[in-house]
């Protein structure tokens, strides 16, 4: 069984936001350490939202391959944004709002020892994985920024790096990936820190 790593213990501030927030942005660095889930938790209610799970599995053959996973932990109620279970990779600027693939389990990435891959999330840098979830039965919409690189050696591991994540307040409202606040919005590094907290919280 993977071992389960929260956002708690990395930093991260849940404060409670002001009743003109719209967009809130947590910013972080964390990778994901091997056959451990990050547990993603959009709005800081107690509640993890998505897990993203990577994993080494060797197999009975003596091969071996590595993934990357994005897994929705209410599946009839959160959405990852893809096709056929295959998450889209968002540049910055895209709006995530349709289509959603609707699957317990979402291949980001993989490779094997014989450095065959699957996934469009194989070697991308600073991409935004677009979601769906829900806050007392609304609709939100979020996005987490991830760098995903397959090294190439023996075992051909695939490293994650989780680099930021927003969710819009409104409900039912599209985001834009990348987008962390606007002209009458905040996020929780402001909240913390002041108006000069996160002046490019934003950027790749």
């Amino acid at each position: 069984m993977p071992l389960a790593t929260s956002a708690a213990g990395v930093g991260v501030l849940a404060l409670a936001q002001p009743a003109e927030a719209r967009i809130v942005y947590t910013k972080i660095h964390y990778r994901i350490p091997i056959d451990t889930s990050y547990l993603l938790d959009l709005n800081h209610d107690g509640v993890t939202d998505f897990r993203l799970l990577r994993q080494f599995i060797p197999t009975s053959s003596g091969s071996a391959y590595a993934s990357l996973w994005a897994q929705p932990l209410y599946p009839t109620l959160n959405k990852v944004e893809g096709s056929r279970g295959q998450p889209f990779v968002l540049k910055r600027g895209a709006r995530i709002g349709s289509p959603w693939s609707y699957s317990s389990n979402h291949l980001m990435a993989l490779e094997d020892r014989k450095g065959a891959k699957e996934g469009h999330w194989v070697n991308v840098t600073d991409r935004y994985l677009g979601l769906k979830f829900s806050i007392n039965g609304k609709v939100h919409y979020g996005w987490v920024r991830l760098t995903v690189t397959a090294q190439r050696n023996a075992l051909h591991i695939v490293n994650a790096t989780v680099t930021g994540y927003a969710y819009e307040t409104i409900p039912n409202k599209p985001i834009i990936a990348g987008k962390t606040h606007g002209k009458d919005e905040a996020t929780l590094g402001r909240l913390a820190q002041g108006a000069s907290g996160v002046s490019n919280g934003g950027k790749p």
